[in-house]
């Protein structure tokens, strides 16, 4: 986001290095560390869901956390179930690891992004693919930026206990819901998928934060944790003590901040709709900072972004790296300010009228 550090975590910041940058005393707890009562605490406050905060393991990004998750509950060769359009590490990162991506294309309605649960349930049923292992959910939904609802939810839970799936909940966006939408964590749906779920969160989207490099894992199956706790420290990497400073005062004296930042992203999403051309298709997200732009009845091919990039000079996300259910799309962040984002609308409108002005003729 293209907006200043939050003063709570600067100041966090000022003071951790003010202090001491040395070994922290919770390098090797297993018991949620100095995020995990953090954690515990925000998730009741925010999403009125209780959870252990023993059970939070820290790695330096949900990549990495999906990557460990996957290495300690999955062989090579298993399939991972997920939507599509997909954010393209999380594929990167189950095809590096011999995992085989199973993927279900969420399509547009009138009622925004939606999946079909009977396809999600022959995906998981097809065995052709690989033994199918872990339910790999996304939500709020990135590119989309669909927020499920809770009967969504309950059909993925019965799928998933059906096939005896484990969840990997990436929740990331969470925190940057528009009303009247709500995010319901897939863990508080019941204690049974409480207890086959691994959440994975940060603040590096709502906050900021990617460049220090702290997320959390929340690992409902107990033998997950084990399997963590076993090899945690040097082989799976650790985090560092800045990017725990900063999330655990994000989380703790944040939230001004951020609400102050999700009624501007809440300004800006709809100055995206009435600024773009009648011929890009705009769902509104419910969620995130991102617009995914339907650039299909334009005539540019499977990827857009070279077209705007060349005639508009604005630098958008190419839909085809979100898999070929997003060929024809492209990917807008609009979390800046708003002569930013009238500038940027306004080249993608001029580039378009010229390209038409020139066709035409």
């Amino acid at each position: 986001m293209d907006y200043p550090t939050a003063p709570a975590v600067r100041e966090a910041l000022h003071r951790r290095v003010e202090s001491d940058l040395g070994y922290p005393a919770w390098f090797d707890d297993s018991d949620g560390g100095p995020l995990g009562q953090v954690f515990a605490e925000r998730m009741l406050r925010r999403f009125r869901t209780v959870v252990d905060g023993t059970h939070v393991r820290m790695f330096t990004d949900i990549n990495q956390a999906l990557l460990a998750t996957l290495h300690v509950a999955t062989e090579p060769g298993d399939a991972v179930l997920l939507h599509t359009p997909a954010c393209p590490p999380f594929v990167d990162v189950i095809t590096r690891a011999g995992r085989r991506a199973l993927t279900v294309p969420m399509e547009p309605t009138s009622q925004g992004w939606k999946f079909d649960p009977v396809a999600m349930e022959g995906a998981a049923r097809d065995l052709g693919s690989g033994r199918c292992r872990i339910l790999f959910l996304v939500n709020p939904h990135n590119p989309t930026g669909r927020v499920l609802v809770r009967d969504e939810l309950e059909d993925l839970a019965e799928i998933v206990l059906r096939h005896d799936l484990l969840v990997i909940s990436d929740e990331v966006h969470a925190d940057l819901v528009f009303a009247p939408h709500q995010h319901i964590p897939f863990a508080s749906l019941s204690n049974e998928i409480a207890s086959r779920t691994v959440t994975l969160t940060s603040g590096s989207k709502a906050f900021n934060l990617a460049g220090l490099r702290c997320a959390v894992a929340h690992a409902g199956p107990r033998w997950i944790r084990e399997a963590f706790d076993e090899r945690r420290g040097l082989m799976s990497g650790q985090v560092g003590v800045l990017g725990v400073e900063a999330l655990k005062a994000a989380w703790t004296d944040g939230d001004g901040w951020l609400d102050q930042v999700l009624t501007v992203l809440d300004r800006n999403r709809r100055l995206v709709a009435d600024g773009l051309p009648d011929s890009i298709g705009y769902q509104m997200p419910e969620a995130t900072f991102l617009a995914w732009l339907d650039c299909r009845r334009l005539g540019l091919g499977t990827d857009p972004m070279p077209f705007f990039r060349d005639e508009a000079k604005v630098l958008l996300f190419s839909g085809s790296a979100f898999g070929p259910a997003g060929d024809g799309f492209v990917r807008l962040n609009f979390a800046t300010s708003r002569p930013v984002l009238d500038e940027k609308l306004a080249r993608l409108r001029t580039a378009l009228a010229c390209a038409s002005a020139t066709t035409s003729h």
